[in-house]
């Protein structure tokens, strides 16, 4: 079902994320992510001598490499468009991902060593937000093909959302030995 009917509007700004999970030869993925911000007219822009309608505001992309237990084993990230010249000397700075694990603590440890000043905000949230789920997203039916757990043990995806909540539908249907009736 879509969006109700808006009110009359004009477009200002579009951001574009795409994410994308891929499983590499040598046994690890990598996980990579494409940022690109527009508005919907020209402006004045001072280091780039302004910005036309359409033109890339930001053009940020992210790599990481990571292991089956979801471990960064490298990062690269690329700003080949933003409002300031100086945006792209941050990049860099994300070798700090070597290391840290997609799990509890990411978010906590993300920001300590990339937050703020240390970092680009809109490569934070890529890391945050799309990455982290899209690595989850291509890890994980992989390892749970892999490493299937014995029959009528408890699946981990219980209770992670409303549709996985012990007393819903799906896992009456799909889990009926875990389900619990509210």
């Amino acid at each position: 079902m879509p969006l109700s009917k808006p009110n009359p509007r004009n477009q200002i700004h579009t951001r574009k994320i795409q994410a994308q999970g891929f499983q590499r030869d040598d046994g690890l993925w990598d996980i990579e992510s494409r940022l690109v911000d527009t508005k919907s007219y020209s402006f004045e822009n001072a280091e780039r001598g302004g910005i036309n309608s359409g033109e890339a505001i930001h053009d940020i992309s992210v790599r990481i490499t990571i292991n089956d237990e979801l471990t960064v084993q490298s990062a690269e990230a690329v700003i080949d468009s933003g409002p300031f010249n100086m945006c792209g000397n941050i990049t860099p700075a994300f070798d700090a991902l070597e290391g840290l694990a997609i799990k509890p603590g990411w978010r906590k440890s993300i920001l300590q060593r990339l937050g703020g000043v240390k970092g680009c905000t809109h490569i934070v949230d890529m890391l945050l937000g799309p990455i982290a789920v899209t690595a989850w997203q291509t890890v994980n039916p992989a390892r749970q093909k892999r490493n299937s757990p014995a029959k009528g043990s408890k699946p981990s995806l219980l209770n992670s959302c409303h549709a996985f909540s012990i007393s819903s539908p799906v896992v009456k249907r799909e889990w009926p030995d875990f389900y619990e009736p509210e």
